[in-house]
């Protein structure tokens, strides 16, 4: 059960449900207007945070910046939508609340009658409904002749989020190449010469007949394959940036002037 001393670390806490999901970020605590306990806090669930639903005080726990409620994120996200523009809760708004939420009224006023609405808690104080005459436009001695027309405007930021990895791989394949290789023998000629002045010296001294043997070494040059490793080139992952468009939605909301007693061409929107 929380306390009015702890609305305070409430507002802003991050709200998880009951199967430790993170559900949203706490908005606004509203508390009873009778005892002043916290009994409804807003949580801005949604694309970024445009969603605002009421979720019940009762049984939530408190603790390290964070709050814990007995519902899961879609049940909050089901939630009645409730609009409090004097920021305080009907008595019809709060049963519509507690029918979807599947709880009663406990933890509010002992009576626990539904008049005991709730107000929203607003730096460091309850506003209360007479407070509400600096905003709600009412005439009276001290306003003005104008009227302020407000509107919601959709607010879009972005977050990175990891979309896929991707690695590089080195493996080894082996393929057949053919490679044309010159190579080089020697071969047999016989080669005749006449007797001239110039050998015949060479060709005499010998003895005139007899029986000689002569022997000539042949060779060849024959292909031998290896295989020697050289770098061909470096190959590494990069990342770009790629700029597109993409459209969002949310609902916003906007205040209408209508004025009585004049012309329909000279009605302000």
């Amino acid at each position: 059960m929380f306390d009015e001393n702890q609305i305070q670390s409430v507002m802003g806490s991050d709200v998880y449900g009951s199967d430790g999901e993170k559900i949203g970020r706490a908005g606004q605590v509203y508390v009873d207007d009778q005892t002043g306990r916290p009994e409804w806090v807003t949580v801005n669930t949604g694309l970024f945070g445009m969603n605002e639903s009421f979720v019940p005080l009762g049984s939530a726990d408190l603790g390290e910046g964070r709050v814990t409620v007995p519902f899961t994120k879609d049940v909050v996200k089901d939630a009645p939508h409730v609009s409090p523009d004097d920021g305080h809760l009907s008595p019809d708004e709060e049963q519509r609340l507690y029918e979807h939420y599947g709880v009663g009224d406990a933890g509010r006023a002992d009576d626990g009658g539904l008049d005991d609405t709730g107000t929203a808690y607003d730096g460091g104080e309850v506003r209360d409904r007479t407070d509400q005459g600096d905003r709600g436009d009412t005439s009276g001695p001290d306003t003005d002749s104008a009227m302020t027309r407000s509107e919601e405007q959709l607010k879009v930021g972005t977050e990175t989020r990891e979309t896929g990895r991707a690695r590089l791989r080195k493996y080894v394949t082996t393929e057949e190449q053919q490679i044309t290789v010159p190579v080089t023998r020697e071969e047999v000629r016989l080669e005749r010469e006449p007797i001239t002045e110039g050998n015949r010296g060479e060709a005499m001294s010998g003895p005139e007949i007899s029986e000689e043997e002569h022997e000539v070494t042949l060779h060849e040059e024959r292909p031998v394959v290896t295989t020697e490793a050289v770098p061909v080139e470096r190959v590494r992952l990069g990342k770009e940036q790629v700029t597109e468009q993409q459209e969002v939605s949310g609902e916003v909301r906007k205040e209408h002037i209508e004025a009585d007693g004049v012309e329909e061409s000279d009605r302000s929107r």
